[in-house]
């Protein structure tokens, strides 16, 4: 006889993680397939950890925020590797891998490793090796996750033409870096390689880098980046890519005849989901061209019983949503009261200076007729900033000119992504600019900003 479970997860990273765990709070009897070396997900090897490892570790083996404070001249960064910064990311992995299988087992959860297949709307097939095992589950919920997305046109060798996953096979710091793609990830990645010496030519068909970010924080950006070093080809597309044997380099042709050179190409243009290898067709669903599922705003597909959570629904595609994402499906299924305000989502964005963002931007109040005031507070205001040597940041407070109600905030610079949460807290409590005004931040605080932002912004009107 089959095993049977209230709720069968397939993928362990944080979406399937968190809807795992709630549903076994709930006193649910829950397993979570995820392939064999693959425990914590993508979210744990290849993507959010991984990534943010690479940020700090640069930030150490550079001491950039040391230079800006003590010295103008650049770094020498010729022993400095990619592999350096390796080392520091296995760490990280392992302990982090050890962390989820610690907090699913705690919480009674049984984890299968293998490939999950559907052989029915309520059964899998988990493939590992020769071995196999079938479940049978009350409930699933997709969280599998994304892989790189790759294009025939792009000869990979995994050795100088990587994609995001095979960064590490860099064996040194290029001295001329190509990166195909300005998303999220590109950008990112981009910044880390200029961060450590390289040049950097980043090429995206797009006319605009993320054009869901406040346009004035997205100038800001694109402002420090070049201050990096990392030159825009935007609007262009990339035709060929290829090798030239006797000057060991890499180039990339673009279809408006321009030739970029480069020692690596970086490939981060987007990522498909995992959901194409599922057999989606034998539990009645299908998947898009992207590998990606349609899903509802409770994250139910068009199977009410298999919901989908995570990068493998697409947009946002970032582990901090992902995780409520996951739990929300769970307390949906098995009626667990929630709350549910995606338009309070956080977005971090760890660029090389990091932005974050939460509530509405100029642009859509703008588009909605609201009547808005600007609040900004710059880094070089604050006393706090000049001890960490970063003076190039700034907080931006968007709110109602009328009742003063809170309606967006903004951040670019050093731990953005962490002091976003305080606007996050008064948005969510339908809190005035008048708090920031009225109450006493820790003196010298990168927080002092919001006071500094909302008197700039109260003094206008």
């Amino acid at each position: 006889m089959l095993p049977e479970y209230d709720l069968v997860v397939i993928g362990s990273g944080p979406a399937g993680q968190k809807g795992a765990i709630a549903a076994a709070k709930a006193r649910k009897n829950v397993a979570v397939v995820d392939r064999t070396p693959m425990i914590g997900g993508v979210s744990v090897h290849t993507g959010t950890i991984p990534s943010k490892t690479v940020r700090e570790a640069i930030f150490q083996l550079t001491s950039r925020a040391v230079k800006a404070q003590y010295g103008n001249g650049r770094a020498a960064y010729g022993d400095i590797s990619v592999r350096d910064v390796s080392v520091r990311v296995r760490e990280i992995i392992e302990r982090e891998t050890d962390v989820v299988r610690a907090q699913l087992t705690r919480n009674g959860i049984t984890i299968y490793q293998g490939l999950a297949l559907f052989l029915d709307p309520h059964t899998l097939t988990v493939q590992d090796g020769e071995d196999g095992h079938q479940l049978k589950a009350k409930n699933i919920l997709t969280a599998c996750g994304t892989r790189p997305a790759h294009s025939p046109e792009i000869p990979f060798d995994d050795h100088r033409i990587v994609d995001t996953d095979h960064l590490h096979a860099l064996s040194g710091v290029p001295r001329e870096t190509i990166v195909v793609g300005t998303g999220v990830v590109g950008l990112e990645y981009g910044s880390f390689m200029a961060a450590l010496g390289s040049r950097v030519t980043l090429i995206d068909q797009r006319p605009v880098i993320l054009d869901f970010v406040d346009q004035e924080i997205v100038q800001a950006l694109s402002y420090h980046l070049r201050q990096l070093g990392i030159t825009f080809r935007l609007g262009e597309k990339v035709t060929r890519v290829g090798t030239e044997m006797h000057r060991e380099s890499i180039f990339a042709e673009l279809e408006s005849g321009k030739k970029i050179q480069g020692d690596a190409l970086i490939y981060a243009v987007g990522r498909q989901g995992n959901a194409d290898q599922l057999h989606l067709e034998a539990a009645g669903l299908v998947a898009d061209a992207r590998g990606r599922v349609k899903v509802n705003e409770l994250f139910q597909t068009a199977v009410p019983h298999i919901y989908a959570a995570g990068d493998v629904i697409g947009f946002p595609a970032l582990a901090s949503t992902s995780m409520e994402q996951g739990r929300l499906a769970a307390c949906h299924m098995f009626g667990i009261p929630f709350e549910h305000m995606p338009e309070l989502f956080p977005y971090g964005i760890y660029t090389i200076p990091e932005i974050s963002m939460v509530g509405q931007t100029e642009e859509t109040l703008t588009s909605n007729k609201v009547p808005y005031e600007v609040g900004i507070a710059r880094y070089s205001e604050l006393a706090k900033s000049m001890m960490l040597g970063d003076n190039m940041g700034m907080l931006k407070l968007l709110f109602h000119r009328d009742t003063h109600k809170l309606l967006g905030v903004h951040a670019l610079g050093q731990r953005a992504t962490e002091i976003i949460h305080i606007g996050q807290a008064v948005l969510f409590y339908n809190g005035s600019v008048d708090y920031f005004r009225d109450t006493v931040f820790n003196y010298p605080t990168l927080a002092e900003a919001y006071k500094v932002a909302a008197l700039n912004g109260l003094n206008k009107l």
